[in-house]
């Protein structure tokens, strides 16, 4: 667990946000668009929201992506602050064994 790097996380609602300012997209259109309700954008952008499994398929929908890529930045970024928080801590109480062979 690589707990060196202390860079902030980057909730996937500050790249959201970036797209819709590119877009030049209010809250309220951009949720109209999804079918959605403006408070479940405004959170996520505003990071107090995750994207969940149905919110990352309508956004791949509207952006032409996968739903897999949403997913993975809320993954990527939760793993970053898990990381942060307790990474120290999970190092010093759990000991590296050796990898087991995954054909028994």
């Amino acid at each position: 667990m690589d707990v060196q790097n202390r860079t902030r996380p980057i909730h996937p609602g500050e790249i959201l946000a970036r797209r819709l300012d590119d877009l030049e997209l209010t809250i309220k259109a951009f949720a109209g668009e999804l079918a959605v309700p403006v408070s479940r954008v405004s959170a996520i952008l505003k990071g107090r929201s995750r994207i969940n499994a149905d919110t990352a398929l309508r956004l791949a929908r509207y952006f032409g992506t996968t739903p897999e890529f949403w997913v993975y930045l809320q993954q990527t970024y939760e793993l970053r602050v898990a990381e942060l928080e307790a990474g120290e801590e999970i190092n010093a109480q759990v000991q590296p064994r050796a990898c087991l062979d995954p054909s028994r």
